[in-house]
């Protein structure tokens, strides 16, 4: 490649064409690759020729690195909310609620999770698993282990993670699509959770996150209980802030981290309904006009485990009570 054709390319474009030239060169040729597959020989004892074969089909895909590098979550909450709190979604969420009622009534009694909470975070993940993903996972965890250097770490341990669940469940790790991310399936589990939290909620054998709404059920609400969601209790409260103090609690992050009571000292209000001694967090949305606050309980942390994105677990919450107050105004 020619140094005076990337004088005149943006730095984004530059990356691209970097990552397009070593992308073509053969992937099985490269030493990372090669070490990678020799750790999958030594420590799962995978077969390094079967392995190199199958590399040899993986095609790396730039546009990951695009997607990657432009989340949605990255917009401010004023157009975030909107792609999330829309007709459609509510009335798909409601839909989906009466389809699989029985399933989710089971799942509530045996995980705790309410009903709103799993099908707002399918709907948000997958618009109720109407679309699931359009590349090949191989693919797009070989890109992002191999060609995304801020987090090829990461990405490589759920390379590892998804050839062994492919092999776990005698699935052809070159036949299943998903997100750019890796992300797999109706409620979007990446490898390492598809492994530790997915289960087979229908009891025919298999867990089918692809095809199996109930099976998707199932884990969403594993997937909650396994990190501490607790039944009944509140996840968020909007709030009203005074003075430059509650500055100080926005940098502390949205993990629950100071008892409530103490929050007005901080110029926050606490509404009459919260438990004073339980721990929250406060939060800042953008929006067009004055901002919105909120103080974050325990259970909207739990969400943030799902994705760590705070606007991603408001949009989940919001749209969960849309779709129960729209499912209770049905029946």
């Amino acid at each position: 490649m020619k140094k005076r054709l990337l004088l005149h390319l943006s730095p984004l474009a530059t990356v691209l064409l970097l990552v397009s030239a070593v992308s073509a060169q053969e992937l099985v040729d490269r030493p990372e690759l090669r070490s990678f597959v020799s750790r999958m020989v030594e420590q799962h004892q995978f077969n390094a020729p079967r392995l190199l074969r199958m590399f040899k089909k993986v095609r790396l895909q730039p546009d990951i690195i695009t997607a990657m590098n432009k989340p949605a979550e990255s917009k401010p909450w004023y157009q975030y909310r909107p792609i999330f709190l829309n007709r459609k979604r509510i009335e798909g969420g409601v839909a989906f609620w009466d389809k699989h009622v029985n399933a989710l009534v089971r799942a509530e009694r045996e995980f705790g999770v309410a009903p709103e909470i799993i099908v707002a975070i399918i709907g948000v993940e997958t618009r109720y698993g109407g679309f699931t993903g359009k590349h090949r996972v191989l693919d797009a965890l070989s890109t992002l282990a191999f060609d995304y250097p801020p987090r090829s770490r990461f990405f490589a341990g759920q390379l590892e993670q998804y050839l062994l669940m492919t092999r776990e469940e005698q699935i052809d790790p070159l036949s299943l699509k998903g997100s750019y991310a890796g992300a797999m399936g109706i409620p979007q589990f990446i490898p390492a959770s598809y492994r530790s939290y997915a289960v087979d909620f229908n009891h025919d054998g298999h867990r089918n996150l692809w095809d199996d709404p109930v099976d998707a059920i199932g884990s969403v609400a594993n997937y909650f209980r396994r990190h501490d969601w607790r039944a009944g209790e509140p996840v968020a409260m909007q709030t009203h802030v005074s003075g430059n103090g509650y500055r100080e609690l926005l940098k502390k992050g949205v993990k629950p981290h100071l008892p409530l009571a103490q929050f007005p000292a901080f110029g926050v209000q606490v509404p009459e309904q919260l438990d004073l001694s339980q721990p929250g967090s406060l939060i800042e949305l953008e929006t067009e006009g004055i901002p919105e606050f909120w103080i974050a309980l325990h259970n909207f942390y739990v969400i943030t485990r799902y994705n760590h994105s705070p606007l991603y677990a408001m949009a989940v919450y919001q749209l969960s009570r849309e779709i129960r107050n729209r499912w209770e105004e049905h029946h």
